[in-house]
């Protein structure tokens, strides 16, 4: 199982900038990545929905999953917001390394 792992979240534009300084600014993600828009469509207590969102990419160590998922929860304003978790089979050890070290405790 690979130590670092790639989350993903989608929000609202407006909701993005905010979620993402926040996860980094908890050190529970060493970046965080906005792709600013992408088209989502979904089946929602019984109906279709389209909506434009954000995509957010979450890298964080696996040893902090369960600890990210709660403070999204906790912040996100969907009622259910997406939570999935992309191990990172392989990278550049200096990148690696770096997540490592943004993920450091003060």
């Amino acid at each position: 199982m690979s130590e670092f792992v790639v989350a993903l979240t989608t929000c609202s534009p407006d909701e993005a900038k905010q979620l993402a300084n926040e996860l980094v600014q908890r050190r529970l993600c060493a970046c965080v990545n906005i792709v600013p828009s992408v088209a989502s469509a979904y089946r929602w207590r019984g109906e279709i929905n389209s909506d434009e969102e954000s995509l957010i990419l979450m890298k964080t160590a696996r040893s902090r999953v369960r600890e990210l998922e709660r403070a999204l929860r906790s912040l996100h304003s969907y009622e259910l917001p997406k939570f999935v978790v992309l191990d990172i089979s392989s990278g550049s050890d200096d990148y690696l390394s770096w997540i490592s070290e943004m993920m450091a405790q003060d």
